[in-house]
């Protein structure tokens, strides 16, 4: 997987803060890919996934899970082309990002995100041939990337 870091954040300085939790989301216009971490391991676990609706999020599962996980910071997978170019994608994911902010006052990271869905297809898929299972790739593939996105994230930051 590729792993570009970049940062948009008005506190640069949120990394030398720990233990720090982080909210990791793999935006959709229909589904939202969330997972959380923590710095102290370096680990990070897959959520449910978040509903949208014509590329706006249920805020209200959003609130919860900030609520909940009180994150010191929130990472964003944001689309690109595989040849480094922006999509359509990227500008509604520059715009989840702003409204995230906005929301919830917290730093915001983004990491490239391409190839994360494929690689964790293939992992779910190897994962249900190992087990027997019969693979589906709607069973929350989409936070299993989101997870995978802020292990590699936590992986070179911290």
């Amino acid at each position: 997987m590729l792993a570009t870091v970049e940062t948009s954040s008005n506190r640069p300085d949120i990394l030398t803060s720990s233990p720090l939790t982080l909210l990791c989301f793999d935006f959709g216009t229909k589904k939202i890919g969330a997972a959380v971490g923590q710095t102290v391991t370096s680990t990070a676990s897959a959520l449910p996934i978040i509903r949208a609706e014509n590329g706006e999020p249920d805020w209200q599962s959003l609130d919860q899970l900030v609520s909940q996980w009180k994150p010191g910071a929130i990472l964003v997978g944001m689309p690109y082309n595989m040849d480094g170019s922006e999509n359509e994608m990227t500008s509604k994911t520059q715009s989840f990002i702003k409204k995230l902010i906005k929301r919830f006052d917290l730093p915001c990271h983004t990491i490239d995100e391409r190839l994360s869905t494929r690689e964790a297809k293939e992992i779910s898929r190897e994962n249900a041939e190992a087990s027997g299972k019969k693979f589906n790739d709607r069973n929350e593939v989409d936070s299993f990337a989101a997870q995978l996105l802020l292990e590699s994230w936590l992986e070179q930051n911290i």
